[in-house]
């Protein structure tokens, strides 16, 4: 039998090295996370917080909890992160949707790591525009509900505003350190954390009604058994694929003669990921969020009523948000798709590669093959995401009182979010463990001894 080769001390310290990092990586999501929620505790200066505790338990299943699921519950305290990483999410999709119309930003993209600096730059300075036009009107409607603020005036207005677009930019930047030093993607772990937050107040409450009997237990049993299979349900549409075959002819490359091989081009189901609702509720929230704030009068006038009709035609659960949530959401699918996925291109570099697809001409007919494939998938793929995200809707509309404010939305980013942490944590794993299996299968020296032919 032959011996296993055994690694050296070299090797041994090597992978040591690369497991220390891993864990360094651990520690630093860990200890970034944990910034995050300490910051969502610390109120704005000038905050009644117990007046505002009440005002909010008074809001429950609103837009208001909406907002307050996405922030962490930093809204319901008005902390430093208040506005959460909502404008940076919402300065990056219009960066990212210019880039592929504005034909300025077309070219500065397709610059390499310069225009993708720029890019980034111009990102920045989006999330600091939105950030200042939302804690203005935030800092605003706060002072103008009694008895939330403890001396209203401009300097609340000013200290308000500099310390949420400060939380804003500072979890923007933690983002980005999260990206670089941690596991995952740092804007998608933030909103992850957010989201995980407010669960275990939504599961007391719901113990809470069923203790109470204003709730009954065969419906908690159900809506635990919905979200389940919404949990699988969803985990299942984002792992399939439509894989299209592609050959690849003989052909000669140096002096090597390679033989045809045959591969595939994958495409998900959902190739636009949870863009589209969070687009879609965006755009949603921002008519709604205006009815909310400027709306509010003892005495309202003709405009104030008009924003007070809109503010609650609105509002989740209601008929005219569920239906305008779904055409947002299967438009936003179909338009975001378009702008990340050219059928052009990839017919052209297939082209170029001396690859085809089996029974398609080369060129402008595989273009158009493909287009008709990813128009099939966006189709379905809309579909889907527009019944994850309406589900929780049409409950809320025939259970007004439901305490769950965790929406399809929530839902999409808790298992995309996740799938994409743990298939890096796979991609780590395997790169420390790279080393190791080489050895054990031989293959250090492989091509040293002679070429296969």
């Amino acid at each position: 039998m032959a011996k296993k080769p055994q690694q050296s001390p070299a090797d041994v310290a090597k992978q040591a090295s690369k497991l220390g990092e891993l864990k360094i990586r651990l520690l630093f999501l860990v200890g970034a996370l944990i910034v995050y929620r300490c910051g969502t505790y610390i109120p704005v200066p000038g905050v009644n917080p117990v007046a505002l505790n009440e005002f909010f338990q008074n809001q429950s299943g609103g837009l208001l909890a909406t907002f307050n699921l996405f922030s962490g519950g930093a809204l319901s305290r008005f902390g430093i992160f208040a506005l959460g990483i909502v404008p940076y999410i919402s300065s990056s999709i219009i960066m990212q949707m210019a880039s592929r119309i504005v034909p300025s930003l077309e070219q500065l993209r397709k610059e390499g790591e310069h225009g993708r600096r720029q890019i980034v730059k111009y990102t920045r300075y989006g999330t600091v525009a939105l950030a200042s036009f939302q804690s203005i009107a935030a800092a605003s409607w706060l002072q103008g509900q009694p008895q939330l603020v403890i001396n209203p005036g401009p300097s609340f207005l000013i200290t308000a505003c500099i310390t949420l677009v400060t939380g804003t930019v500072f979890l923007m930047w933690l983002g980005e350190q999260i990206t670089e030093r941690g596991i995952g993607n740092g804007i998608s772990m933030i909103i992850l954390a957010s989201i995980v937050a407010g669960l275990p107040g939504a599961i007391a409450g719901t113990a809470e009604l069923v203790s109470t009997g204003e709730m009954s237990s065969i419906t908690a049993i159900m809506m635990l058994l919905g979200g389940i299979a919404a949990i699988i349900f969803v985990v299942y549409m984002e792992r399939a694929q439509r894989r299209i075959t592609v050959n690849y002819a003989r052909r000669q490359q140096g002096r090597k003669m390679m033989q045809a091989q045959s591969t595939h081009l994958p495409f998900k189901i959902n190739m636009a990921g949870v863009i589209p609702p969070i687009f879609a509720s965006s755009i949603l929230m921002f008519p709604a969020t205006i009815a909310q704030f400027f709306g509010q009068a003892a005495d309202p006038t003709v405009v104030q009523r008009a924003l007070q009709t809109i503010g609650a035609n609105l509002g989740p659960g209601q008929p005219v948000y569920v239906l305008m949530y779904a055409a947002l959401i299967i438009f936003f699918c179909f338009f975001y798709t378009a702008l990340q996925y050219n059928s052009k291109e990839t017919a052209d570099q297939l082209k170029k590669g001396g690859a085809f697809l089996p029974g398609i001409r080369p060129g402008a007919h595989t273009a158009e093959y493909i287009d008709r494939v990813l128009t099939r998938l966006t189709f379905w793929g809309a579909l889907y995401i527009a019944g994850v995200c309406l589900l929780p809707e049409l409950v809320r509309m025939f259970y007004p009182s439901m305490p769950f404010s965790f929406g399809g939305t929530s839902l999409l980013i808790l298992v995309v979010v996740t799938m994409d942490f743990m298939s890096q944590m796979q991609a780590h794993a395997m790169s420390h463990q790279y080393e190791g299996m080489m050895q054990k299968a031989n293959l250090r020296n492989y091509g040293r001894g002679g070429q296969t032919r």
